[in-house]
């Protein structure tokens, strides 16, 4: 991955050093090289396809501190907080470029159809999050329409890639993709709701911007589903507040996410989630999807490779950050 940093532009190569050296999980590379052996291949292309694979998600995470206004990435400054949104978004670009060259290096063209779509849904999820930004009356069809395009379509790209490389049957190719699937949904509901129940110290980024951002979450949409008129009205109403003044501040110039909702203003939402079971719930749903991602590889053969795949699903809804 960090050969794939060398430009004449040097600020590409001391932003992409920050973004990596940042940490983070690696789970997607991770699945490409299991999902691979699991399907009988051990040569070294999965190095390079799942090298991509990570990239492209570094870039997703460079536009989306921008999308977000986010100031925190992994517990470190996010690169737009350092060196503005106008670089940040051009570094994006450059990884973005990277990662598809190394696809196209590869040469396999289902590898690089089934990366060129993952870019696609993911651009489409972001889009369908913005559009339903502060509103209250997000359904659970339209949030799940979100998250499977913005997070689990890469994870599923990711496992169906390393099932190509094993050239395994068509069938047993979608069951590894339906994997990965489950695996980003669960990862993706853990992440929503760890956004109401974990702290900054804990996450690496500042809780409950969610809410500030005006994303309806699986925690909350449970909540306004469950609570008084009242209640909703209220939730309501701090929505319409954030949306208010993030378009006030967007006017004078760069938004601090913090600055949307005071702490006031945000602790009866909070409130409201915990009371009315958004968190505990979210996460059991989590857990429903991981144990559709264990039925969906159950026919492959028993060994140590599938364990560590089952223990990755399980890892992504037992995870504190």
């Amino acid at each position: 991955m960090r050969d794939q940093l060398a430009s004449e532009q040097a600020l590409i190569g001391v932003i992409g050093d920050h973004v990596l050296s940042s940490g983070g999980k690696r789970l997607r590379p991770v699945l490409v090289m299991l999902a691979a052996e699991l399907c009988g291949y051990e040569g070294p292309r999965c190095v390079q396809i799942a090298s991509a694979v990570e990239l492209l998600h570094t870039a997703t995470l460079l536009h989306d501190d921008v999308v977000d206004l986010a100031n925190l990435r992994r517990g470190k400054a996010a690169a737009r907080a350092i060196w503005g949104n106008r670089r940040a978004v051009l570094v994006g670009d450059f990884f973005y470029a990277r990662a598809s060259t190394m696809i196209v290096e590869d040469g396999d063209l289902d590898i690089l159809w089934i990366f060129s779509n993952t870019i696609r849904l993911m651009a489409e999820g972001e889009l369908l999050q913005l559009q339903s930004s502060f509103d209250p009356g997000i359904t659970e069809a339209q949030y799940y329409k979100v998250i499977d395009r913005k997070s689990a379509a890469l994870l599923s790209a990711a496992a169906e890639s390393g099932s190509i490389l094993g050239g395994v049957t068509r069938a047993e190719r979608r069951r590894v993709a339906d994997f990965g699937r489950e695996l980003g949904l669960a990862f993706q509901l853990r992440d929503d709701a760890l956004d109401y129940a974990a702290g900054a110290d804990v996450l690496g980024k500042q809780p409950f911007t969610d809410v500030r951002e005006g994303k309806v979450t699986l925690p909350l949409l449970l909540t306004l589903k469950r609570c008084t008129s009242s209640e909703r009205e209220q939730i309501a109403r701090a929505l319409k507040t954030a949306a208010q003044r993030t378009q006030e501040l967007e006017a004078e110039g760069p938004v601090e996410i913090d600055q949307v909702l005071t702490a006031s203003e945000l602790e009866p939402v909070v409130e409201l989630v915990r009371r009315h079971r958004g968190i505990e719930d979210t996460n059991r749903r989590a857990e429903e999807h991981v144990r559709r991602a264990a039925v969906a590889i159950a026919p492959f053969p028993d060994g140590p490779i599938k364990e560590a795949l089952c223990a990755a699903a399980d890892y992504s809804v037992q995870r504190a950050s």
